[in-house]
């Protein structure tokens, strides 16, 4: 299996996200605003089935304690599911639910990398499961 640069995923998802009919007030814009902002960077993608991203920790995404804000880990997993399951459905899906446990803290040192997997799909949703590592491979 070759690993894909971040660069070729893109153009992956361009080419994809091109047949989806969207409405000409739309402007379609990858990688979106919100990954941009958390310094994201697409490291794999096995097509329909899992996307990998790798996510430093930003001094702007702390708490108190130094450490990233739970916020912005859930946001990290949602910019993993959102174009996961648009190069799935082919097409614009809403997420029902997202569910967040925390294990172990990420400081700003730590760099985390998630991948994202399809789990089961149906006529109209699908169940996504992600983990998240540090750079030393840890949950």
């Amino acid at each position: 299996m070759t690993e894909l640069t971040h660069q070729e995923i893109v153009e992956i998802m361009l080419s994809e996200f091109q047949k989806i009919s969207l409405p000409p007030q739309v402007k379609l814009q990858l990688p979106p605003p919100c990954f941009i902002e958390m310094e994201g960077e697409y490291i794999d993608y096995i097509k329909n089935k899992s996307l990998t991203v790798r996510f430093p920790v930003l001094s702007k995404q702390t708490n108190p304690m130094g450490v990233m804000q739970g916020g912005f880990i859930s946001a990290a997993f949602d910019n993993v599911f959102g174009p996961l399951t648009y190069l799935i459905a082919k097409k614009p899906v809403v997420t029902l639910d997202l569910c967040t446990n925390y294990i172990r803290p990420a400081t700003l040192k730590d760099t985390i990398t998630i991948t994202g997997r399809l789990v089961g799909k149906g006529f109209s949703t699908m169940h996504l499961s992600a983990e998240a590592v540090n750079q030393k491979n840890k949950p």
